[in-house]
């Protein structure tokens, strides 16, 4: 290239990348970067003249002139190798520092004018005497580093002149790229070999270090144990610079911890003895780990520390209400603990079982008992949970053992005497991992968890302050011992004016603010949420009926986001709803239009809420077969055979034939197939529809019923009862039949569920078919017959038989 000022180089310029060039060096180089491949191959075209600079940081895949270093060493191409990866491998000889004047412009690689530095050469004993200190320290040097080869070593050693020298020993010496480029920058040679003795004696006291380190780790460590032997390096190399103390000022803040910590005095006396195992072990043991692990768990649990509770018995009952429509008992219950709290100072935490449908609230009213009590909360679901160690915790000597769920619940809370909920209690499983049902045992009784033993901690942790509240769905899948500890609360589905009433106070304006609506963009009348109620959901709760107003607020939400000064709210009247929540998905539970023969209407109990169940009976000519369709359980099958048996023992004063059931066949089904049903409460319904079927009299459709049958036609006495009497109401239902043993639980019922129905309370079957069936005079259904002779009516059919066999 040619140059356009005296003594200046024009020459291509290749950046390096964590590397200095020195002159009087060979050093093979990669090369990937176009613009580099670019420029070692202009240089093989005009002279093979290149020169080579380091970039100030080697991330930087595409440097500007800012990141790369000024002075450089002007080299030449020796040899050029192309990969098969389009790379290619260059062999680089450095021959005189340079120093780079400007950056030309218009090319496709770096183009740079260079100015070759002269070398400043300070003759004399101080120089010749640096040469020899500089070639003794080397020889030093190698013995220690083995990684050099003998060959490198006696060529350096063979060198005496000054520059060439440092040159060679920088080149060899492991230093960082700043430290190798102020050797390049150096033109005194003096000060250069200076510099590199510097380092060198530098590199010989790091390696004598690692050297002493090696020695006393080997003298330490086990032959066996590799990793000890690691750790043990690393603590050396700690003590060699000064970090040791590390160790000791972590133990004495948690000496100081123990310290401050109120414990009881079994655990204290654990702590300390734990504590002076722990400062005898080294801290990088596995062991020291654990003891520590198990310190920290102590300390972390609260023993002492408690919250003071509000026994202000207005202001909690005014924040149970506030969070919660409805649910009387379980209110008054925590509003009794309050009371007995406040006289007898002290009491033992009570053990609450809600029990309900999904979506009653069973969860969030015990958040809301601890905001009422002032208590800190914490929750912990055991649906699902098989193994027992989840409760009691695993004994310290597996490998990252760690407390049960209680003890870390208790760390959660901070507190000994928080509002503790356990949900879904019912949900339990067991396996031959143990049984956590019976580890609960000793959680929630009063006279024992006093000392809860987790096998974690080991020690006796005092539970008796914590307020229990657990949940469950259902009573009967949780173990007797553990139902008896607790104080059952049932918690029965809501009503459809108390779902209008949380739906309008508490669903729709918590659903609004989370949508970023204001109330008069989302008018939503009365009638039109009882249409949500009853043709969108069907449940005992309002988590659907939340969901179906959340559907809503989001509609609206995406109409008013498109251009909210357009926007114009509307009514949503109960036409419009298919509009935003599609077409109604369930039959509103509603009475047949006009009595039928055979179909009588039953009132079921489900965990979505009541039901009414229509069970429909047919007579055809055949051979006493009994057919029972649609889904039923065994319990609900036996109720069918039990509902025959007592139609065939009334046959005669119903006026059906002897042997009525020898001639035709019955069929009893129950209607929505799909569902499974079982229960013993339809009895009387099964029974009254084969009556109506047989004798040909239709069935009040304005009746429902619920009760068990017995083989005499004796009514015996049903659950569910809020639940049944809801759905008849919902169904416009008159007369409702129920046995006269379940007159003492309509005391619970609120008076607005009996509101327009008439209650019959019945003993027995003849009862029931007077009231349930079309009758002109109810009292003439049965005949004033004597009872038939059974065995009158055996040998009369031996005798047919005997006549008609032939002789």
């Amino acid at each position: 290239m040619s140059t356009e000022r005296t003594g200046l180089l024009r020459l291509p310029l290749l950046p390096l990348r964590d590397i200095v060039l020195y002159p009087n060096s060979l050093v093979p180089l990669f090369i990937g970067r176009e613009k580099s491949i670019l420029a070692v191959e202009h240089a093989l075209s005009t002279g093979k003249e290149i020169f080579l600079a380091a970039q100030k940081d080697a991330q930087i895949d595409d440097p500007g002139e800012d990141d790369i270093y000024r002075v450089g060493t002007i080299g030449q191409v020796i040899q050029v190798l192309r990969l098969p990866d389009g790379t290619i491998k260059a062999l680089v000889e450095g021959k005189q520092r340079g120093r780079i004047v400007r950056f030309v412009p218009d090319y496709d690689f770096f183009v740079v004018e260079v100015e070759p530095k002269t070398e400043v050469i300070e003759a004399g004993p101080e120089l010749e005497a640096l040469v020899k200190l500089t070639h003794e320290a080397f020889q030093e040097y190698s013995q220690i580093n083995k990684k050099l080869s003998s060959d490198l070593v006696n060529n350096i050693l063979r060198i005496n002149e000054p520059a060439k020298l440092a040159d060679q020993v920088a080149t060899v010496l492991n230093l960082k790229l700043p430290q190798k480029q102020r050797l390049l920058e150096l033109t005194s040679v003096r000060k250069r070999l200076e510099l590199v003795y510097g380092y060198l004696r530098g590199e010989i006291e790091v390696a004598r270090v690692e050297q002493r380190i090696k020695e006393r780790v080997k003298k330490q460590m086990e032959k066996s144990q590799r990793d000890y032997y690691l750790n043990e390096q690393m603590k050396a190399i700690q003590k060699e610079l000064g970090e040791r103390e590390d160790g000791r000022s972590d133990l004495a803040e948690l000496e100081r911890r123990i310290k401050k910590k109120r414990l009881p005095r079994e655990a204290a006396a654990v702590v300390r003895r734990e504590f002076k195992k722990l400062s005898m072990m080294s801290p990088m043991s596995a062991e020291a780990t654990v003891v520590r692990n198990y310190i920290d768990w102590i300390l972390a649990l609260p023993w002492y520390e408690k919250t003071r509770d509000k026994l202000d018995l207005e202001e909690a009952e005014r924040i149970l209400n506030e969070d919660h429509y409805g649910l009387e008992k379980p209110k008054q219950r925590i509003l009794e603990h309050l009371a007995v709290q406040k006289l007898a100072k002290k009491i033992k935490g009570p053990i609450l079982c809600l029990v309900g449908p999904p979506g009653v609230g069973k969860t969030s009213l015990a958040r809301s008992v601890a905001r009422a009590l002032g208590r800190n909360f914490v929750r912990m679901s055991l649906g699902g949970v098989r193994d027992e160690a989840e409760i009691r915790g695993h004994r310290r000597t597996y490998i990252g053992a760690l407390p049960g769920k209680i003890i870390q619940g208790m760390r959660k809370a901070g507190t000994i005497n928080p509002v503790f909920c356990l949900d879904e209690v019912d949900k339990i499983g067991t396996d031959f991992r143990g049984d956590p049902a019976a580890a609960l045992l000793e959680v929630l009784d009063p006279e024992q968890n006093h000392a809860f033993q987790d096998h974690y901690l080991e020690l006796g942790y005092d539970l008796s302050q914590v307020f229990f509240i657990t949940t469950a769905n259902a009573l009967h899948t949780i173990p007797p011992p553990l139902l008896d500890r607790m104080e059952i609360i049932e918690i029965p589905g809501y009503t459809e004016e108390e779902k209008l009433e949380i739906a309008r106070n508490y669903l729709l304006p918590r659903q609004l603010e989370a949508h970023g609506l204001k109330p008069d963009q989302v008018p939503i009348p009365d009638k039109t949420i009882l249409e949500i109620i009853r043709r969108y959901t069907r449940e005992a709760g309002v988590r659907n009926l939340e969901r179906e107003l959340a559907t809503i607020c989001r509609k609206i939400a995406r109409e008013v986001a498109k251009d909210p000064a357009a926007f114009r709210p509307f009514r949503i009247t109960v036409r419009k709803l298919p509009r935003f929540l599609g077409v109604p998905r369930y039959r509103y539970g509603v009475a047949e239009g006009k009595p039928e023969v055979g179909m009588a209407t039953g009132m079921a109990w489900t965990e979505t809420g009541g039901s009414l169940l229509q069970i429909e009976a047919v007579i055809m000519p055949g051979k006493g077969q009994l057919h029972i369709t649609g889904k039923l359980g065994e319990v609900m099958q036996e109720s069918v055979q039990a509902a025959m048996s007592y139609v065939r023992s009334r046959a005669h004063q119903l006026g059906l034939p002897a042997d009525f059931y020898q001639k035709v066949d019955i069929h009893v089904h129950v209607p929505e197939g799909a569902i499974p049903k079982d229960g013993p409460s339809a009895g009387i319904t099964i029974a009254t529809a084969i009556v109506s079927a047989l004798l040909k009299i239709p069935v009040k459709n304005t009746v429902a019923m619920t009760g068990e049958i017995t083989l005499r036609g004796r009514v015996l006495p049903v659950g569910g009862l809020k639940e049944k009497l809801l759905a008849a109401r919902r169904g416009n239902i008159e007369t409702v039949i129920l046995p006269k043993e379940n007159e003492k639980d309509l005391k619970e019922i609120p008076g607005k569920v009996l509101k327009n129905l008439r209650i019959v309370m019945v003993e027995h079957m003849d009862e029931v078919l007077k009231e349930a069936l079309v009758l002109e005079d109810p009292e003439k259904l049965f005949r004033d017959v004597p009872p038939l002779d059974i065995w009158t009516l055996v040998k009369q059919k031996e005798k047919e038989v005997e006549e008609i066999r032939p002789h």
